[in-house]
């Protein structure tokens, strides 16, 4: 890795926590500045302006996530598995998760909707492979009849992910974790009601 690839990194692993908790908005220069000791030229040196960072910065947050969810899902065939993973590891890095600002995907979906196309445009991308993950997973339990025929996949899906979303947001909101928990339990009931 070179020099400038180095910093790049640094500047990327900085603050990618502040943009997750300050949101988009909410982040200054200076904050930037502040916590990784650079200048603004020097940020401005290795990113085109605030919204390559915070895109890039964006994809960090998300991609630690995705990371875990793809190492803890390998191997795994059985798609009642492979959805209990997501309701696993929310259930259990959700502290994790709150302590560092909430869900990378809800804050920024929130903080971005109206004021950055770039960022909103890789929000939508990343909920839109999540959702369907989700219902390919479906699609592929029915296929191997260990799903109900008939399955709504499609639904299940979106409600699969509204539920995680909603319980995180709810949860954060009133600083009560009990709000996922309800939600992830709801999950595990829906997966039990179309398995055979």
């Amino acid at each position: 890795m070179t020099k400038a690839e180095r910093t790049r990194k640094f500047i990327i692993e900085t603050t990618a926590p502040i943009f997750n908790k300050k949101g988009y908005e909410g982040t200054s220069i200076s904050d930037i500045t502040t916590a990784t000791g650079l200048t603004k030229g020097s940020i401005y040196g290795n990113f085109k302006d605030k919204d390559e960072l915070a895109a890039v910065a964006f994809d960090y947050n998300l991609g630690r996530v995705r990371n875990e969810i793809v190492r803890r899902s390998l191997g795994l065939k059985d798609p009642v598995e492979q959805l209990l993973v997501y309701v696993d590891f929310y259930g259990e890095v959700y502290d994790k998760i709150a302590i560092s600002g909430g869900c990378p995907l809800l804050n920024t979906a929130v903080d971005a909707d109206d004021s950055n196309p770039l960022l909103f445009a890789r929000v939508c991308n990343a909920m839109l492979e999540w959702h369907s993950h989700i219902r390919k997973i479906v699609e592929y339990g029915i296929k191997k009849e260990i799903f109900l025929t008939g399955t709504d996949a499609e639904a299940f899906a979106d409600q699969f992910v509204s539920l995680i979303e909603g319980g995180m947001l709810l949860s954060k909101t009133f600083r009560n974790r009990t709000h996922l928990d309800s939600n992830l339990l709801f999950i595990r009931k829906m997966i039990k009601e179309i398995t055979n």
